[in-house]
């Protein structure tokens, strides 16, 4: 018979800890909701689909890509939740394997328009964004490395919020050496736009209405004098608030890295955009961002039009916090603003310039819906409802409102006439139909043209975001650069649960609950909030929270 010292060392060291506690047990696998519960979506996505061009993850392996990287989510409402998961579905199209790394796509197809590898940087920072929360950080991580090192000066092709896309990827899978290797090539950007694109102060930028992906705007064709046009220079909301956006990251990067001096220069930066948008496009007729010509005096006031693009500042949390400006809010509910039945509208509804259009360019921003602007103005009501006190008589009723109808845009009536996912370019407000598409299909002799795209060009269109408002603005993760969780939700108030789990966030995995009653998912009552399954915080009613990873 062995006796206790018969028995090996590591053994008897191990026994003793464990019984003392100084062991842990391993914590039993939080399971909260299931891939194979939302695998449906997947395989109906898949049937209807006509595959015409396949990149990196074809359909035959969307279902594993998708398994590994994304979060799930179980909403009351499944039209967003159906949308969520068929714009993740989409979103894997865009991923491309290259010589120089992963990339995302804006088109499938090839366009002349593009730069390297069919790469175009309009809609990255929307991209950035979206592909933010998978799993796996190396197909973003590889494309803010494109373009940044390997795109041949294609990163300033369009405006693209560079540094403040990139800082909020990096709030998520945080890499300091990655962060410490882009900061200089950031500044490098943001000095060349500086060098190239300001304006006669020499604070805010001026750039083309086209190269921001809005051409034929109504802002564009007033200072063309009332004619048509596809290219207008002016300063524009949009570009300087990506700029404002940018200086505000690089100055938080700089003080992550403990570089003070940069972080003042560029927070000085930030703050003179800031006064200056907020003096020069400010239109006091209008109440309204809008756009100023680029040689402008003193005495030159921006254009007047409301345009969706004056809602940008607020993607950035810019315009200071006062009733003055909030109030511009309230034209995103008014029928003569940019309310429609199927959208938002790219101008408001009662300029004499609004139009929707089946003639001339296929793309025009005087009119219809466009998931880009959407996406940003979501966004920026999403900062407008957290951040600040004036809100402009809004809440986050009129938020679920405006989410549950973008969830419903993205649908298409096929030629069985029947009802499909579909996500294309510019959507008629009216009809739901999709313009460029319904345009393009008989471009050419009756049939699509190779010069614009060739067939089915804006299938999946990948210009925009979704999946981000529903993790970061509905269900409210706003991520950190330091060891704390925030969430601050948009919930309707009358939904009695709801679950977001499996989110990849500084290497832990976040699950968020809603279960008033404590039947559905059965892990306790009210809201609560696990960090690799541990419980992190639970209250009996829906509220912002700060918790400690």
């Amino acid at each position: 018979m062995k006796t206790f010292k018969d028995l090996p060392v590591f053994f008897i060291v191990f026994t003793i800890l464990l019984i003392e506690g100084c062991i842990k047990k391993p914590l039993k696998k939080f399971n909260l909701l299931e891939y194979n519960d939302f695998k449906h979506y997947i395989e109906t996505f898949n049937l209807n689909d006509n595959e015409l061009y396949i990149q990196h993850i074809s359909n035959d392996s969307v279902w594993e890509f998708l398994k590994a990287n994304i979060p799930l989510v179980d909403l009351p409402d499944k039209d967003i939740e159906e949308t969520y998961y068929f714009r993740w579905w989409t979103f894997r199209k865009h991923i491309k394997n290259t010589p120089d790394g992963f990339i995302i796509t804006e088109f499938l197809p090839d366009v002349s328009w593009s730069g390297k590898y069919n790469a175009i940087n309009c809609p990255a920072g929307h991209q950035i964004y979206e592909g933010r929360w998978l799993h796996n950080p190396v197909y973003i991580n590889d494309y803010i490395n494109f373009w940044l090192s390997h795109s041949e000066g294609d990163i300033r092709r369009y405006s693209f919020w560079a540094a403040n896309s990139t800082f909020e990827f990096q709030k998520i899978h945080p890499d300091f050496e990655a962060l410490k290797e882009q900061f200089p090539l950031l500044i490098e950007n943001y000095n060349a736009w500086k060098n190239t694109h300001r304006d006669n102060g020499k604070t805010l930028f001026w750039t083309i209405d086209d190269r921001d992906g809005m051409e034929v705007s109504v802002s564009g064709r007033i200072l063309n004098n009332g004619k048509y046009a596809q290219a207008m220079e002016g300063v524009r909301p949009t570009l300087n608030s990506y700029m404002y956006g940018d200086a505000m990251a690089l100055a938080e990067i700089a003080t992550l890295l403990n570089e003070d001096q940069e972080a003042t220069i560029f927070a000085n930066k930030a703050d003179k955009i800031k006064v200056e948008v907020q003096n020069r496009l400010w239109n006091s007729k209008l109440n309204f961002f809008s756009t100023l010509p680029r040689n402008y005096s003193e005495e030159t006031g921006p254009v007047d039009v409301r345009e969706i693009l004056g809602y940008i500042p607020w993607y950035f949390n810019m315009p200071d916090d006062r009733p003055l400006f909030s109030n511009s809010w309230k034209h995103v509910l008014d029928t003569a603003g940019f309310a429609a039945p199927f959208g938002l509208t790219v101008c408001e509804r009662r300029h004499p310039y609004f139009v929707i259009s089946y003639k001339g360019h296929e793309c025009q921003w005087n009119g219809p819906s466009w998931p880009f602007a959407t996406t940003q103005t979501l966004k920026g009501f999403s900062n407008l409802l957290n951040n600040y006190e004036n809100k402009g008589g809004l809440d986050k009723s009129h938020y679920y409102k405006l989410l549950k109808q973008y969830a419903l845009s993205h649908y298409i009536t096929n030629v069985e006439g029947e009802r499909q996912n579909w996500i294309d370019e510019n959507q008629n407000p009216f009809t739901g139909d999709w313009i460029s598409r319904t345009r393009l299909k008989s471009w050419e002799n009756g049939s699509w043209s190779e010069e614009k795209g060739g067939v089915e060009r804006g299938k999946d269109y990948n210009h925009s975001g979704f999946c981000d408002l529903v993790i970061s603005d509905l269900i409210g993760i706003k991520p950190r650069v330091d060891n704390m969780l925030e969430i601050r939700p948009l919930i309707p108030e009358g939904w009695d649960w709801f679950a977001l789990d499996k989110v990849k966030y500084h290497n832990r995995i976040i699950s968020v609950i809603w279960d008033r009653t404590g039947e559905k998912y059965r892990r306790g009552k009210g809201f609560l909030i696990f960090v690799d399954g541990q419980k992190k915080h639970q209250s009996s009613d829906i509220v912002n929270v700060i918790t400690k990873l």
